[in-house]
């Protein structure tokens, strides 16, 4: 999805007709979209905020299933009460009317947690694809603002990726690489905590987790 939205804010800048590219007075630079993106403080602060948010709904999460664990093991209890034949039927008629209400509590309580995670982890999406765009929409300016300072005719991104998943870049003569330059002039006020370290996973777009299964079962 990264990579999608990538291809989508430089689309202008790989776009040229044939004629202008065989001008030899034009002046082109590439550019690594993705290795700007990945590297600019901002998307890491982004990452760590969204990775809070993440932790908090997966710490709901936790409190709602601890009590559906409990239900499950109450159910299983009077389970084995019920295929107790020492037990009389008023007896046992009884553990069965507390066995359903259980399984309807139990039911209930998984169904409401599965759509808090649905909706939840929707809006964290929703919030998380926004500043993505935002902070791809600033990279791109920085791009435009640097290409017209150094009279650059053209900017390819050399990351991007065709809908064939080829590479729109596939070959450039004299191109100048102005990465280094644009990440150097993005993190020049970053905080030192806030820059991403070797080795720490590269920011991505959240995507809702998998619910497990529902509580109870039949007798």
């Amino acid at each position: 999805m990264i990579r999608r939205l990538l291809t989508l804010a430089m689309a202008a800048a790989v776009t040229c007709s044939v004629a202008a590219a065989q001008d030899s007075k034009l002046k082109i630079a590439t550019v690594d979209m993705q290795e700007l993106f990945k590297q600019y403080y901002r998307t890491n602060e982004a990452q760590k905020q969204i990775n809070v948010e993440r932790a908090r709904i997966q710490k709901d999460n936790n409190e709602r299933m601890t009590k559906i664990r409990d239900i499950e093991t109450s159910l299983a209890n009077l389970r084995k009460q019920l295929d107790d034949p020492a037990i009389n039927d008023s007896k046992k008629q009884a553990l069965f009317k507390d066995w359903q209400m259980q399984q309807q509590e139990g039911i209930a309580l998984d169904r409401e947690r599965r759509e808090f995670l649905q909706r939840r982890n929707q809006m964290l999406n929703e919030k998380m694809l926004q500043r993505m765009k935002g902070i791809l929409e600033e990279i791109r300016k920085l791009v435009e603002e640097h290409a017209k300072a150094e009279d650059f005719d053209y900017v390819f991104d050399k990351s991007g990726m065709s809908t064939s998943q080829v590479p729109i870049l596939l070959y450039t003569k004299d191109a100048t690489d102005i990465t280094a330059a644009l990440l150097k002039d993005l993190n020049k006020d970053a905080p030192a905590e806030s820059l991403r370290s070797e080795g720490d996973p590269a920011p991505e777009l959240p995507a809702p987790a998998p619910a497990p299964a529902p509580a109870g079962g039949t007798p």
